[in-house]
């Protein structure tokens, strides 16, 4: 495939000018370039520029042509090369120029990617914009460390939650969440994960309920950490950011399941320390 057309259908309402370009906003998923959509190498193709984050692979911004203009727009704890309002701004001034931009952010950019906000910025600009979702971080991460997000008798349901707050934030209301047959997934859960261990023993979960800290999940660097949820604050310093953190039951199918080629030569087991969860714990399918 050498040639790209552009893409033929209206992206949203009538553009305020007619020499307006358009702004996609992509998901590259958890970092192996494979798990991209067909549609997000596409515009990565097309782009006249990317404005990626943080988040997006070494290995994923090798797809982009050395030709396409890149900027560099990412955030890490308390250290923003652009602040979301300059983003923003970008985006337009960008597109009003009749460029197609690519917004890449890690993940899916509708799953704490902040992809709502910028959408609206560029819809009450009259931008023209569309969506391509990514694999997001949870399913991404979990598939590769070889633990389905639910199982017939260890979860029948999974939710997404943050560990990022804004400065100044309060912090949410833990009150929710509740024991019982269920995997949780916390983006950005390393450096929090210690308030996370206290706030959930604090609710009744288990002391010895499993948990996994799956850093630079799909990528060639993954490493994934298994310990449980009353040693979880112990464990994990060594670990580069992105890390996902997963609790429940679920966890246990790690020693069983765990297959990624990326992180380790065949034959070798995965790189796992505090691997302390017995097997035989894990229930029978029901």
């Amino acid at each position: 495939m050498t040639e790209f057309a552009r893409i033929p259908y209206p992206l949203s309402d009538t553009a305020s000018s007619a020499n307006c370009g358009q702004v996609w906003l992509v998901g590259a998923g958890p970092g192996d370039p494979e798990l991209l959509t067909r549609k997000a190498w596409r515009l990565l193709q097309q782009a006249e520029l990317v404005v990626y984050d943080k988040l997006v692979s070494a290995a994923i911004l090798a797809e982009i042509p050395s030709a396409t203009e890149r900027l560099f727009a990412g955030k890490a704890r308390g250290q923003h090369s652009l602040p979301q309002e300059a983003i923003n701004a970008l985006l337009v001034r960008e597109a009003r120029r009749g460029r197609l931009v690519v917004r890449l952010k890690g993940g899916d950019p509708f799953i704490f990617g902040r992809g709502g906000e910028e959408l609206l910025t560029l819809a009450a600009a009259g931008v023209p914009f569309g969506v391509v979702p990514g694999v997001t971080a949870a399913t991404g991460c979990a598939a590769a460390a070889g633990m389905p997000l639910t199982h017939r008798g260890l979860a029948h349901s999974v939710q997404f939650l943050t560990a990022c707050l804004q400065p100044g934030q309060p912090e949410p209301d833990w009150s929710h969440l509740k024991p019982g047959p269920q995997t949780l997934v916390f983006y950005m859960g390393l450096t929090l994960r210690a308030r996370i261990s206290q706030r959930l023993l604090a609710l009744g979960f288990a002391a010895d309920l499993p948990a996994a800290l799956i850093s630079a999940g799909s990528t060639a660097q993954q490493q994934v950490v298994l310990t449980t949820l009353a040693q979880l604050p112990q464990v994990g310093e060594h670990l580069p950011s992105p890390t996902l953190l997963i609790v429940g039951e679920v966890c246990r199918l790690h020693a069983m399941l765990a297959w990624w080629p990326g992180a380790r030569q065949p034959g070798t087991p995965v790189a796992t320390s505090v691997a302390t969860l017995p097997v035989t714990a894990c229930r029978a399918p029901v």
